[in-house]
């Protein structure tokens, strides 16, 4: 399945659970230049990992409910997981590199 033929959800938790049933079930946390899982014992740098699927939130009355739902795969890790990010991820402090991996899409 692509990005563009991906299904939609109403909310982050939908999106959530229909990810954890195709397999990605690790939780992944965003760091300043990796991806941080395993509680944040172990990291993947930016060309360790790819993006399968985005699913966007927009929040209708509260802009801090706008999500962003990344379900990641890494090969050479043999992983699959979630992140899950505020839409200022570009705010905090993330390297150029992971803004662009992030952005992507």
């Amino acid at each position: 399945m692509s990005l563009f033929q991906q299904p939609s959800f109403d909310t982050v938790t939908e999106a959530l659970q229909w990810l954890n049933l195709q397999g990605f079930t690790q939780n992944f946390n965003l760091d300043v230049n990796c991806i941080r899982y395993n509680n944040n014992s172990q990291s993947m740098s930016p060309d360790e990992f790819k993006i399968e699927y985005i699913f966007r939130f927009e929040g209708d009355t509260d802009p801090g409910d706008e999500d962003i739902v990344y379900g990641i795969i890494s090969d050479v890790y043999n992983i699959k997981g979630v992140l899950t990010s505020a839409f200022g991820i570009y705010a905090d402090s993330v390297s150029v590199e992971m803004i662009k991996k992030l952005s992507t899409h």
